[in-house]
This record gives structure tokens, sequence and C-alpha cells, in this order.
């Protein structure tokens, strides 16, 4: 790669980002996954049954982004789309034993994808949490969605979300 010494940090993360996304979703392609599928997938796991509008919610997108994705999930059978009984004009989205066996298989890729030991650096977390936090604290991504998005992490990296959750009611 020419010149990535000179690079920004900002640019540095931002390609690493991309290319851990490249290659975490061309892993999950034999689960038939993608990020945002391992996204949809982890919020529906742990809310249980939700509708198309309540996943987007979750993720941070429109209804009608997810909706390629959900879709994606139940032509796999990772999901099942069930009558909605309180209106049934809409439906909920449930995971399956299949969705759930293939999230376990995801999150365990990611940790491999991670684990290569230069993301262990307790500077470099503390520095990309603090981005989140600031970054959170804007228009464009709200605090409870990076939340969301963490509390699949293991243990001790879900005490990550509460520290955002602390720093935020600190800062406020």
């Amino acid at each position: 790669m020419p010149q990535i010494r000179e690079w920004s940090i900002s640019r540095l993360m931002s390609t690493a980002a991309r290319m851990f996304e490249y290659n975490w979703n061309r892993e999950l392609q034999s689960l038939g996954l993608t990020h945002a599928g391992v996204m949809a997938l982890d919020v529906i796991s742990r809310e249980g049954s939700l509708t198309q509008a309540q996943v987007a919610h979750k993720v941070g997108v429109q209804a009608q982004t997810i909706g390629k994705t959900l879709s994606r999930l139940e032509s796999y059978g990772h999901i099942a789309r069930e009558r909605n009984t309180a209106d049934r004009r809409s439906y909920l989205m449930v995971i399956t034993d299949k969705g759930r066996a293939a999230l376990g298989e995801a999150l365990q890729i990611e940790q491999q994808l991670a684990g290569t030991g230069v993301l262990e650096h307790d500077e470099l977390r503390n520095a990309l949490e603090q981005v989140i936090r600031d970054l959170s604290n804007t228009d464009t991504m709200p605090l409870q969605v990076v939340q969301d998005t963490m509390a699949h992490l293991p243990e001790d990296s879900r005490i990550v979300a509460e520290d955002l959750n602390s720093s935020s009611s600190a800062s406020a």
C-alpha cells in the first residue's frame, strides 16, 4: 500500500474496518450470512420475536434497508416470519435453531479474525472506545444503537457498553 505511513488515523481506521468487514463477510458466506445479517440475527436472538421495523430500529437502519437482509436470512432458514397476532397486517421475525447455530459460528469467526494480537492492546481499545463515545453523541449514531450492537460481545467486552452509558451520563 503506497504511502500508508502518510495516511491520517481516520483513514487508517476506516480502511482497517472495511478490510475486517470484507474478510468477515467472506468467511460468513459459507453460513449464508453477511455482517448485516449477523447484526439482525443477534438482535432477534436477544430480543425475541420482532417486526421488521423493530429489527431495523435496533440495528440502526431504515425498515426498507433491513428488508433484503431479513429475506436472505429467511431463505437460508435462519429466521422464520410468523403472523403477528397483535396486528394481523404484520409479521414477526423469529430466530430458528439453524439461525442460532449460525450466529454462534459467526461470532466465533469474528473472534478469530479479531484475535490477531494487534487488536488486543488496551491503549488501542481505549482510543477506539473514545471515538465511539464521541461520535455516538451526534445525531448520526444514537448511543443506544452502539450499546445494543455491543451486547453480543463476550462478557469482558460488555463493560464497554456500560462505560459508554456512564460516560455519556457524566458528560450530559
